[in-house]
């Protein structure tokens, strides 16, 4: 090739002087001779006819064999075929990779490492469940961090885990035995429902670790563990002592959220709401018929010495049968003849003291006089204990009313006595009327029931001082929240906390470590009920030598608290725990605090906050420096996913596709009634009437990542994750394209100099350097949809359609005129593909291992075994070539121009063209890079009209 012209001073030349422009256009001239010569080639149909008959030859010669992939013994190196496979196929592709990076020790990580520590715990899904997609964007998100930081030279820990979850195992296993036995847990009893979890974990606990390294998550293995192992559970132990020794963990009768189904207090956040607008039936579960929610119903108490009656209102009147007094306004004039007297309760002749309470009562609404339950509202609970009310407990643990509701309505299930309660109160002509009322109505996600306020005597954490310990640690920055908006409620939630419940009425889950003492002498009274002779232990002899001192002397028996710890106490702890706390373990000291804690922002507060709280109390640090809230992912027609809806997607169906049949034949063997299982059917065949394609976890894991641009939901439609797998597909053939062109004998240079190649391989190069610049800037930002939107770009828009497009034409014949120019663009193409693949890697790690290994490697390089292991890519300054990226970019504005008009029918003529320029610079531009632009544009000659 003739000397090529230097860009930079055709430019500045061009703006000089008119002289100088002519003597850069004979250069022009000069050029345009290998040019037109370039162009001839391309348009011409010889070297295509010749292609077509060796391209033909060669397939006839092909052997079948030779392109499918031999057998390879588990854990190690996939053995490739001879020869590319002509399309992509996921299923070949991802087979054997994951057991041989596993075996090859390439995701553990170091405690005596001279590297930087770069740490992430995945947050535990639940043992006994399955994956869904969800937990798929998750994994996603923190392989492609945790991978592309082991890539950029960090000493990278991924630390799986499984959460014992204590409510939501033990549902699903009473569930089954109901379905499969028609015994409850109680028919069981303790120790052999236990073992049934147990054989239930057993079963189904392995789904979820197939489905992780079916995902390709790098996690150190070596690592593993699970909330309820011994390290763990002894570490739940230690925490709860020392918080309990700290004056932070204490008993006391509170009013709880209760669950009459689980008979357990529930925390908050597996309480939803139902915000009801008018009179509603709703099915409750253990009713046969439908209860009335949504209104507002008024009755009388007489009042004492015929002073007439006090008008009251409520949203659940089988509660009056536990008021212990009426609250009034004090200043309202209606009523302060009534201050300090009382009312007469109409089933029992309790005295209800009539009470002042500004704190409580709105005059304006209803009567302005209201009826108070301590021991069953939150609001009336605060009224009694600043007023000293009795608090009466009217409930079973299973919802049906006990003694102290008389026995007029004793036995009675709660919702059965609330008809009763009024057709009571019909009879004593103490009923006034119905009304409907907006409402909001507590029912426990996992059961459906709705939920109680109870007043029970459990254990809770005092949160305050930690609390302000989590504000002050994001306020001053040393917790990261992303996207910076989930700060607000951050603070919010915060400032405004209120001790925590962590004791639940199940059999699944750690233990309380506490024991009652009742003595010899004592007299009979229900077991617990002193909270002064608990006594909190690591284990029942520790116990015992405590108990031996406090009642020195006397004859004892302990009794060990029944209940076990709330899941998120245990899952709070994870960051700790999972590294050897309270051992002092070199993994403790290298390891902690974590880098970066990535989950959902649903959890927030209930997880993420807890663990700030009891990772900086026992920890002595924050947990993490970053916490990564990822969007929460819904149907595509933006819908919550839902067992009961049919909408949920396992990731495993999306990888290795489903039908409509097998869809519908999993919902079967759920765990969902006969109605739910109908209207997840319906569901089912609305939005997959065809079932789901293959995908393969590449295009699964690139999809769900290029979603997060939307910050708090993303709307998820498979067809968008069946783009990105035809996607590969284009990767592949572009790998096969080079191969091709590459050669047998090919081998890359060490380096490259740019200076001698032709402009179209500078420019491929610069634009990469572009990428990874971008690509790099976004995945420091937590911006991953940016990252992806960067290389899906450079590959697709850069490399295939226009780097490779462009130099075919260089490789239609074996002319040694272009011969340099051939070795220009092979060194080119084998780094834009060599540091292509190891930017997407984090990505997409199947596909690119794949290609990678395919690559023919520099000589004497120290290459890595894997491209999981290879360097991360970097920007290359002398790459970089702004003014002969905006000279291609004029030349391709051009190609898009052209092939815009030209007619849809005659897809395959080639016809001359005429560009009309603007100014001398831009026919000056477009003349220099005339080949490019006819043979990208398909036509047969470019006139630049002057």
């Amino acid at each position: 090739m003739e000397q090529q012209l230097d860009e930079k001073e055709l430019e500045r030349k061009l703006k000089k002087d008119q002289k100088a422009k002519e003597k850069e256009e004979k250069r022009l001239k000069a050029k345009q001779k290998e040019v037109a010569r370039l162009q001839a080639q391309a348009a011409s149909d010889g070297p295509k006819k010749t292609e077509k008959k060796q391209r033909k030859k060669v397939v006839e010669d092909e052997n079948p064999e030779d392109f499918i992939d031999p057998d390879t013994p588990h854990g190690q190196k996939k053995l490739l075929a001879s020869q590319m496979a002509k399309q992509y196929s996921p299923t070949a592709v991802e087979k054997s990779w994951y057991a041989w990076w596993e075996s090859s020790g390439y995701f553990g990580a170091d405690p005596a490492s001279s590297k930087p520590p770069f740490v992430i715990v995945l947050p535990p899904p639940n043992v006994t469940g399955a994956l869904h997609i969800g937990h798929a964007l998750a994994v996603a998100i923190e392989d492609a961090i945790i991978r592309w930081r082991r890539m950029s030279g960090y000493n990278a820990l991924w630390v799986p885990g499984v959460d014992h979850a204590g409510i939501a195992t033990q549902v699903v296993v009473e569930k089954k035995l109901m379905r499969e036995r028609n015994l409850t847990r109680h028919d069981l009893g303790r120790e052999e429902f236990v073992s049934e979890v147990l054989k239930w974990k057993g079963e189904y606990g392995g789904t979820i670790l197939n489905q992780l390294r079916r995902l390709a998550a790098s996690l150190d293995w070596s690592r593993e563990c699970f909330t309820m192992d011994k390290p763990r559970s002894k570490a739940v132990t230690e925490a709860f002592v020392r918080l309990h020794e700290q004056g932070l963990i204490y008993r006391d009768y509170r009013l709880v959220n209760w669950d009459c189904t689980l008979r357990t207090a529930i925390s908050d956040i597996e309480v939803d709401y139902l915000e009801i607008k008018e009179e509603t039936m709703l099915k409750v579960p253990g009713y046969n018929t439908t209860v009335q929610f949504g209104v507002l119903i008024s009755f009388s108490y007489p009042l004492e010495e015929g002073l007439g009656e006090i008008i009251v209102a409520t949203t659940r009147i089988e509660t009056m049968l536990g008021d212990t007094a009426i609250a009034v306004h004090p200043e309202d004039n209606r009523y302060k003849h009534l201050h300090g007297r009382y009312a007469i309760h109409p089933f029992n002749g309790r005295k209800l003291k009539i009470i002042c309470d500004a704190e409580l009562v709105d005059p304006t609404f209803g009567t302005g006089a209201v009826k108070i339950t301590p021991a069953h509202d939150p609001n009336d609970f605060e009224v009694g204990k600043r007023h000293n009310l009795e608090f009466i407990n009217i409930f079973t643990d299973d919802g049906k009313i006990n003694s102290n509701g008389g026995a007029q309505f004793e036995g009675l299930p709660r919702f059965t006595a609330r008809v009763a309660v009024i057709d009571a109160l019909k009879a004593k002509g103490l009923y006034k009327e119905t009304k409907k009322n907006e409402m909001s109505l507590g029912v426990c996600s996992r059961t459906n029931d709705v939920v109680e306020p109870m007043i029970k005597p459990q254990w809770f954490v005092n949160c305050n001082t930690m609390a302000k310990a989590g504000l002050d640690a994001v306020r001053s920055k040393r917790i990261e929240i992303i996207p910076q908006q989930y700060e607000q409620d951050w603070y919010r939630w915060l400032e405004n906390i209120r001790d925590w419940c962590v004791s639940r009425q199940l059999w699944w889950g750690h233990r309380v470590p506490a024991w009652y003492v009742t003595l010899e002498d004592d007299k009979v009274e229900n077991l617990g009920s002193d909270n002064d002779r608990w006594i909190v232990a690591r284990n029942e002899t520790e116990a015992n030598l405590e108990a031996q001192q406090k009642y020195h002397g006397k004859k004892f028996h302990l009794h060990q608290d029944p209940d076990v710890l709330d899941t998120w106490f245990s899952s709070g702890l994870f960051p700790l725990t999972v590294l050897g706390w309270p051992d002092d373990t070199a993994d403790l000291k290298a390891f902690y605090p974590t880098s970066v804690l990535e989950t959902g922002l649903d959890i927030l507060f209930f997880w993420v906050a807890r663990m700030v709280m009891m990772g900086m109390q026992l920890g002595g640090d924050v947990p993490f420096q970053k916490v990564y809230l990822h969007p929460i992912i819904r149907d595509a027609h933006g819908r919550k996913m839902s067992k009961s809806l049919g909408n949920v997607i396992d990731p495993l169906d999306v990888i290795n596709g489903k039908s409509l049949e097998g869809l519908l034949r999993r919902l079967e063997e759920g765990n969902l009634d006969p109605n739910e299982l109908r209207i997840a059917k319906e569901g089912g065949e609305k939005d997959f009437p065809d079932g789901i394609a293959e995908c393969g976890t590449d295009a699964l894991r690139f999809a769900l990542i290029s979603y997060t641009s939307q910050s708090d939901r993303i709307n998820l439609d498979i067809k968008r994750v069946v783009g990105y797998r035809q996607w590969c597909n284009k990767l592949w053939n572009a790998i096969r394209f080079a191969m091709g062109k590459l050669g047998n004998h090919y081998t890359p240079p060490a380096t490259i100099s740019v200076t001698t190649m032709p402009p179209i391989c500078k420019w491929i190069l610069s634009v990469l350097n572009k990428a990874i610049g971008k690509t790099v800037t976004s995945l420091e930002a937590y911006k991953f949809s940016d990252a992806t939107s960067a290389i899906y770009s450079w590959w697709q828009y850069q490399l295939c359609d226009v780097f490779i497009e462009a130099i075919k034409p260089y490789f239609f014949n074996d002319s040694q005129e272009f011969e340099s120019a051939r070795a220009g663009c092979r060194d080119a193409l084998w780094f834009c593909l060599d540091t292509g693949l190891r930017l997407l890697h984090p990505f997409m790690p199947y596909v690119t291992e794949e290609l990678w290994q395919r690559l023919p490697q520099p000589k004497d390089s120290c290459q890595k075994d894997t491209i999981m292991l290879s360097e991360y890519p970097s920007l290359v300054m002398e790459w970089t070539d702004d003014n002969l990226e905006n000279e291609i970019d004029i030349a391709l504005d051009t190609v898009n121009k052209l092939r815009s008009l030209k007619p849809t029918t005659d897809t395959n003529e080639r016809r001359p063209a005429f560009a009309l320029c603007r100014g001398q610079e831009i026919a000056a531009t477009i003349q220099c890079y005339q080949s490019l632009v006819v043979s990208l544009s398909s036509i047969s000659s470019l006139k630049v009209l002057s």
